[in-house]
């Protein structure tokens, strides 16, 4: 009697290439999340690139405007200081009060703009921290699709998730 041959080595191959297919279907799809992924956290980066500049630059110009203030603060002080050895004794005593108060109101105002200049600083080094964290997380995204480990993506995104807090702090 003849024994009957079932064509196994054909099933073989093509399960071989359903596994294949499959493979290449999940690979495409993470590809994808990675590569959307990595976009996102690209415009996270821009934002707070933007908003770490901006902050930098508001910092400078309180710093800018307390300097101003601290000047004419200097300034009334010394009509003041004037004023009391004018010769012949004929200074001004409510002048000199009236520049003494003055210097006490630009006082308040020069030290009100040295905080909000150290409030902006602060804000733009979070934002600043954040946009290195997200330039990390793009990167070690782009070697994890060059070499095809999944392990990296997520250390990328662990990167990204720090850098959504810091931007999330600067804004705070």
């Amino acid at each position: 009697m003849e024994e009957i041959e079932v064509p196994t080595e054909h099933l073989h191959e093509t399960i071989k290439e359903k596994i294949e297919e499959a493979k290449d279907k999940a690979e495409s799809k993470w590809i994808m999340s990675l590569a959307i992924s990595t976009a996102l956290v690209a415009v996270f980066a821009a934002i707070a690139g933007l908003m770490a500049g901006h902050h930098s630059n508001e910092a400078l110009i309180e710093q800018i405007k307390a300097s101003d203030q601290w000047s004419y603060y200097q300034a009334k002080g010394i009509k003041a200081e004037i004023e009391s050895i004018r010769p012949n004794l004929t200074n001004d005593h409510a002048k000199i009060e009236k520049y003494k108060k003055e210097q006490s109101i630009i006082k308040g105002e020069a030290t009100a703009h040295e905080r909000l200049s150290e409030a902006h600083l602060e804000k733009h080094v979070l934002l600043a921290r954040s946009v290195t964290l997200f330039q990390i997380a793009i990167a070690v995204s782009a070697i994890s699709i060059l070499t095809r480990k999944k392990i990296l993506w997520y250390l990328g995104l662990v990167f990204a998730l720090f850098g959504i807090f810091c931007f999330i702090s600067g804004f705070l």
